[in-house]
């Protein structure tokens, strides 16, 4: 009887210890490859069910029946059963620091287009899409990626899932106050035109587009849209 409490405690011992190191990998893998356009909850949903922290659940929830099975104190077997629950509540806890962290390294609170080394003349196109960029407030967080021309500019921003805005709403009124002409507007998708230039927004799940540039050509815009981002 004492070799099978020794054994259970042991076991119990063991879970917990990977219950933690899990929180810990779920943490890093949220902070490098979490959806910051999402809640809390479905990045836990998403990171158990696409990323290690599913594996790590399993194995920790392994340990704990077994532990479970070989219990013969009163104590051990809701200690059993703690270990993998508290660590689903660890790994929910810690994913909005993670993703919080992903927005401050990955993301900035306005579009970026202009990069060194660029060659002309797209390196002044960039600059001509960054001055239309920075003559309005922005809303959500954008990614440094995106497509760059010297068409124009384009980056995706995205709103984190604790956020509840209406970007258009916003661009709606943004761009008039700054001196900027609404052309066209269909609820998803917006352009308007100031000295020479072009300015356009298109909606996406969990964010959207952005694109400034030239308005010599009424082609100029939006071209790769919310799929391709």
């Amino acid at each position: 009887m004492t070799g099978r409490v020794v054994s259970a405690a042991v076991l119990l011992v063991i879970g917990a210890a990977l219950a933690l190191l899990a929180v810990l990998v779920h943490y890093e893998f949220m902070r490098i490859y979490g959806d910051v356009s999402g809640t809390a909850f479905e990045g836990l949903t998403w990171g158990v069910t696409a990323g290690p922290s599913g594996l790590a659940l399993g194995l920790v929830a392994i340990v704990a029946v077994i532990g479970l099975v070989l219990s013969t104190r009163w104590w051990m077997r809701p200690t059993a059963v703690a270990i993998p629950v508290l660590m689903l509540l660890g790994m929910l806890a810690v994913t909005p620091a993670a993703l919080g962290q992903k927005l401050e390294v990955q993301f900035d609170s306005a579009p970026q287009c202009v990069i060194e080394g660029t060659d002309e003349p797209m390196a002044t196109a960039d600059r001509e899409s960054q001055r239309a960029f920075d003559s309005i407030s922005h809303v959500g967080d954008f990614s440094g990626g995106g497509v760059s021309g010297v068409g124009g500019c384009e980056r995706r921003f995205v709103l984190s899932g604790d956020v509840n805005l209406d970007a258009m709403r916003h661009y709606r009124l943004a761009l008039p106050a700054a001196g900027w002409e609404v052309v066209e507007d269909d609820g998803r998708r917006l352009r308007a035109q100031r000295e020479g230039l072009a300015f356009e927004v298109m909606l996406c799940p969990g964010g959207g587009v952005v694109w400034a540039g030239s308005d010599d050509d009424l082609a100029n815009g939006i071209r790769m849209g919310c799929d391709q981002h």
